[in-house]
């Protein structure tokens, strides 16, 4: 049986320098941090140069998670959807519409958190949704179940560098607004042309980097004694406010 957490999993030497030779998108590839690097020298240079994330973890993990018992020390896991490329994303996104609405995910890393935010950014007519490479969850089996199938829907683009990837954003255009509690209240805040919206990671927020690069950061007032909301409500209020705002 599939381990819930990844639908699909390729073990083993050669099926994953096969998979890697075929241009597999893969979400990562666990190595047991004790298999010798030299008798796997070309499999981990390709991998590295298709961006593929590597992890180096014990053996016991990946006896855990093989369903074969024949991993031979690696096992790549795939994602339950297919990531769109950033630029086409981005493109499409504007042939859909004028004022279009991206969703930017920075280390979000709760995969049912992702579901759920997937879920909202679909429903609130989001036209794309950007992760980072690294230390944010993947496309997995629990994140497709917590979209409700939303991840069929939005194109999801993963990119190397998000910093990066809000610089080209704004040059197309888009005016990024970041959440955090110093920001203004959410209701003053223009939403109604091209927006990308980035929401933080669940425990520290955005990362320094991805906040100097928002042209606006947007607050949501609170009233109770705990300090900040859920990741995927902060997601859907904001998106909510966009859907809001647009239709006045």
């Amino acid at each position: 049986m599939t381990n819930e957490n990844n639908p699909l999993m390729i073990e083993g030497k050669n099926p994953v320098w096969e998979a890697l030779k075929a241009g597999r998108p893969m979400d990562k590839l666990l190595i047991n941090k004790e298999l010798n690097q030299q008798t796997i020298k070309g499999l981990l240079g390709l991998a590295r140069r298709s961006h593929v994330l590597v992890d180096f973890v014990p053996k016991a993990k990946l006896d855990t998670l093989s369903e074969t018992g024949r991993h031979q020390g690696l096992i790549a896991l795939l994602p339950a959807a297919q990531y769109t490329n950033f630029h086409d994303m981005l493109d499409q996104a504007f042939a859909k519409s004028e004022a279009p609405l991206i969703v930017i995910l920075d280390q979000i890393q709760d995969p049912y958190n992702l579901g759920a935010i997937i879920r909202s950014a679909e429903c609130a007519g989001a036209q794309g949704i950007v992760i980072p490479e690294r230390r944010s969850a993947g496309l997995t089996a629990v994140v497709a179940r917590a979209s409700a199938g939303a991840i069929e829907h939005v194109p999801i683009a993963k990119v190397k560098n998000l910093s990066d990837a809000i610089k080209i954003m704004k040059d197309r255009g888009l005016w990024v607004i970041g959440t955090d509690s110093q920001g203004s209240n959410y209701h003053q805040v223009d939403m109604k042309g091209p927006t990308a919206i980035v929401i933080g990671n669940e425990g520290d927020g955005m990362r320094r980097l991805t906040k100097e690069a928002c042209d606006q950061l947007a607050g949501i007032p609170l009233q109770g004694k705990v300090e900040s909301l859920n990741a995927s409500v902060a997601a859907g209020v904001l998106l909510f406010e966009v859907v809001r705002q647009r239709q006045q």
